[in-house]
């Protein structure tokens, strides 16, 4: 395998040339798009004298024409080679035109300029303009775009661009034109263009200020009444960003464009964001309780990017976490604010500990602003996000929400209109609140999940209660000894009767209320609180103040007494998350049934009303496969399949009457608001418990009953996993009733392939030749293969490796064509130094397969070249 170059943080330099102005042509045709940039550059007064332009290009596109300040270039003046141009005699201000030609029909990569549905349609973050046209690919090159569309009138009647539209007009033998400005300097990665028959649902949006803003939403037609919970969501987050951040949109004109084929969630091109359709369109019947939350908070996402993103961009793309990290927390406050904090903060903490920490324990590990990196698609991780959010989350404990808001003020007000680094995010936090941060610049630079080990003494003679506190972090590719991290700790100390008891630290003259915020900055720290009359239990970590693995020696009875009295929903929750897990670990080492105190904790839980329906069904449900095998060294997922399934069984059929009557209680959820989606999370919850002990006559029966998505695709997900009849008319039913809808149906893909039976890979092989399922669409290729890969732990790892040898194949063909979406399949394979030997051996050897691969693209040769770990 060939190692594809290495590029560095600590060798960026500015760019030579400094851009004032672009103006755009493209004439529009599926085979041979010509695209006009005129480009006014000038040399940038902070580098030497005589540097040669250089200008990113890609094979994939024809170089026509090059003029100079109108002077024709012969090719004797200029190199061409990779793809790249250079320019070596130019003066210190002028304007460079560029003719080029490419292929939007042949262009299956998804990344520049390509057709979906016959659609034009781009995508540039973070390397696609390349593809349109040769220029400083790179987000610090920023200036205003005026674009001009010419097209076929019949084939493309609709033309868009970034900003404000400012002429049109038609043009002889059926063609057209629109030219569209957008006023605010930007990098090229936000650039976009959509062209063609598309229609459109309008609204509009009156800003505190008292400017009206128009709202459209463009799909293809047949979508067009899908759109409305979309635009609602919209306007919510514009209204959300004024009176949360005090920020309002800066355009006439916002606009959103759906598509199918996508790699991405969506983009957040300025004034124009580009969506993958599944996460527009939405209707009861259609739609899942989930599917609504992540288009509203997926909407907020992109346009919460106008501030935090756009306005304000990267000044390199090893600072990406700089506006994706600060917007995942946007709009994580956004869902929090709009819908239960408790069950929404549960929620990204599940996915982070998952996923992230996974990650960070895998080959793949990097800090948020990583130091290197070969293909910045791969960095779109749940690191740069997630871990990222939970980052900014850390200045907001710190500083408090009126204390963020200033740091929030003074960022913007410093940096709007440039391209900055995360030193420039912690230094406006800092400086706002008048506070030293510089430690917290370590979590930027230090990958892997820290460890926070904590132990209590209790001293009954002169009521002390000592807290000792120890942070690590396990070494990682860029650094083995890692320095103390910024950790806020914050903590209650519950009495036996469960109410917090008040705390003073020694030398406080008085105790300072009931919960505190410790700040841990050292590798070792204790903690005395005085005048605790009896010991007490710790509650810590409260909110998931900080992204850290605990490590306390909680018993089982301990976390029995958490569930029952903690008043911090987050650690009520993982109290039975950890019951649970320790419950696993224990029948994983030594075999036999579930410890007596799971059964009456569980239970007490399940009947406690007073709990919010979301938080109890969130408790009540199991640690995934996944997250059992993170916690054992040598996995065997058959093993851990087989008993979260003991433990399951265990647990519905000792409390099969009140699985049932909590079910029945909460069959009258109807509608969208925040209360009758919380009773169907519950509805469900007890529904993946009744599916052990009902017969599966009574299961189909329940999804023939169903009248809304989330109901229905509950029961069928359920089904999958059960043979016999029931679950063939179910899949069959499903699939007669939702055939013409495309996005509907990656959901009958999904749950087949997620199902645990031993027919599924066959199935899924089977699924690849449906009418439906179409491996240049990303949507299909993520519901069907993705799903087997990442969440089939069961089958996926199956011990004759079959499962290893069909991601492998599939990464293969996916590469020829879109490497970025076989880079996320490949995923599936680097964790096998934690997998037992003999799997291991197999997960490895399919990557030494992929990895000898003559041609492999650098996406997925990054990844395989990390993971498959030479050196062991």
């Amino acid at each position: 395998m060939i190692k594809p170059a290495t590029i560095y943080l600590h060798d960026y330099a500015p760019p030579s040339y400094l851009v004032t102005q672009v103006w755009l042509q493209f004439t529009l045709n599926p085979e041979t798009t010509e695209v006009v940039s005129r480009v006014h550059y000038q040399r940038n007064p902070d580098v030497g004298m005589g540097a040669p332009l250089l200008l990113d290009g890609h094979d994939d596109m024809a170089l026509l024409s090059l003029r100079l300040d109108g002077v024709l270039l012969s090719p004797s003046s200029y190199c061409l080679q990779g793809g790249s141009l250079r320019i070596d005699a130019v003066p210190e201000a002028f304007e460079l035109e560029v003719v080029t030609r490419i292929n939007p029909q042949a262009n299956s990569a998804l990344e520049g300029l390509y057709r979906s549905s016959g659609n034009y349609c781009t995508q540039c973050e973070a390397e696609g303009f390349r593809r349109i046209t040769f220029y400083q690919d790179r987000p610090d090159v920023m200036a205003p775009f005026t674009v001009r569309i010419v097209a076929e009138q019949e084939a493309c009647p609709v033309l868009l661009s970034n900003g404000n539209p400012v002429a049109s007009g038609v043009l002889d033998d059926g063609w057209h034109w629109a030219e569209w400005h957008d006023p605010f300097a930007k990098p090229c990665y936000l650039f976009a263009l959509v062209a063609g028959k598309l229609a459109s649902v309008e609204d509009h949006f009156t800003t505190m200020s008292g400017r009206e803003v128009t709202l459209r939403i463009y799909t293809e037609p047949h979508y067009i009444d899908q759109c409305d919970f979309a635009m609602a969501s919209l306007k919510r987050a514009m209204r959300w960003d004024e009176q949360r951040f005090g920020l309002e949109y800066d355009l006439d004109l916002f606009m959103i464009v759906a598509v199918d084929d996508f790699n991405m969630g969506a983009m957040e091109n300025k004034g124009l964001n580009i969506f993958n359709a599944r996460l527009v369109f939405a209707s009861p019947d259609r739609a899942t309780d989930e599917d609504y939350i992540a288009i509203e908070a997926v909407i907020g996402h992109e346009y919460f990017h106008n501030w935090t993103g756009n306005r304000i961009t990267c000044r390199d793309w090893f600072q990406l976490s700089l506006k994706e990290g600060l917007t995942v927390f946007r709009d994580q406050e956004f869902t929090a604010d709009l819908h239960s904090r408790a069950v929404k903060r549960i929620e990204d903490v599940g996915m982070l500990r998952q996923q992230q920490f996974a990650e960070d324990a895998s080959p793949m590990a990097h800090p948020i602003r990583p130091s290197s990196y070969m293909e910045i698609n791969n960095f779109y991780t749940v690191t740069v996000y997630e871990k990222g959010a939970e980052v900014v989350r850390l200045y907001h404990t710190l500083l408090g929400e009126e204390g963020f808001q200033k740091g929030m003020r003074r960022y913007i007000a410093r940096h709007d209109g440039q391209a900055v680094t995360t030193e420039d995010f912690l230094a406006a936090m800092a400086d706002a609140n008048d506070v030293d941060l510089s430690q917290m610049q370590r979590w930027y630079d230090q990958a892997g999940t820290p460890k926070l080990q904590i132990r209590m003494d209790y001293d009954a003679e002169s009521d002390e209660c000592t807290l000792h506190c120890v942070q690590s972090c396990p070494p990682t590719a860029e650094c083995a000894e890692k320095l103390p991290f910024l950790i806020p700790l914050r903590l209650a100390l519950l009495a036996s009767d469960g109410r917090r008891i008040a705390l003073q630290l020694r030398g406080e003259a008085q105790p300072t209320g009931d919960e505190r915020l410790l700040l841990l900055t050292r590798s070792e720290q204790s903690f005395t609180f005085i005048a605790v009359d009896e010991k007490p239990l710790p509650s810590l970590l409260r909110g998931f103040s900080a992204p850290v693995e605990l490590d306390y020696p909680y018993s089982y009875s301990d976390d029995a007494f958490l569930m029952q009295y903690d008043d911090d929903a987050f650690n009520r929750w993982a109290a039975s998350q950890r019951l649970a897990m320790q419950c696993m670990l224990s029948m994983l080492e030594k075999g036999g049934e579930a410890d007596d105190v799971v059964l009456p904790a569980f239970a007490a839980l399940l009947k406690d009303h007073t709990v919010e329906p979301a938080l109890r069904a969130k408790a009540l449900q199991l640690p995934s496969e996944t997250e059992l095998a993170e916690a054992v060294e040598a996995a065997d997922p058959g093993r851990i399949h087989a008993v979260r399934e003991q433990l399951r069984r265990y647990l519905a059929e000792n409390l099969q009457p009140a699985w049932k009557q909590c079910y029945e209680m909460m069959a009258d959820a109807e509608g969208l608001d925040d209360r009758a989606m919380q009773k169907r999370s519950l509805k469900h919850c007890c529904l993946d418990y009744l599916a052990v002990t009902e017969k599966s006559s009574w299961l189909y029966q329940q999804f023939m009953q169903a009248d809304n998505m989330s109901d229905q695709y509950a029961v069928l997900r359920l089904l999958a996993s059960v043979e016999g009849e029931a679950r063939e008319q179910a899949l069959a039913a499903f699939a007669d009733q939702w055939q013409q809808h495309t996005h509907v149906m990656d959901k009958w893909f999904a749950v087949q392939a997620g199902s645990s039976l031993p027919d599924t890979l066959k199935r899924v092989k089977q699924l690849m030749k449906h009418p439906a399922f179409h491996a240049y669409n990303p949507n299909k290729v993520r519901a069907l293969i993705g799903t087997f890969a990442m969440h089939n732990p069961v089958q996926f790892h199956a011990v004759d490796g079959s499962g290893y040898d069909f991601i492998c194949e599939q990464v293969l063909v996916l590469d020829r064509f879109n490497a970025q979406l076989a880079a996320r399949m490949v995923r599936a394979l680097i964790s096998w130094e934690r997998i037992e030997p003999v799997r291991a051996a197999l997960m490895r050897a399919a990557l030494q397969r992929i990895a000898a691969t003559e041609n492999l693209s650098v996406d997925v040769g990054e990844i395989v070249n990390k993971s498959c770990n030479d050196s062991a």
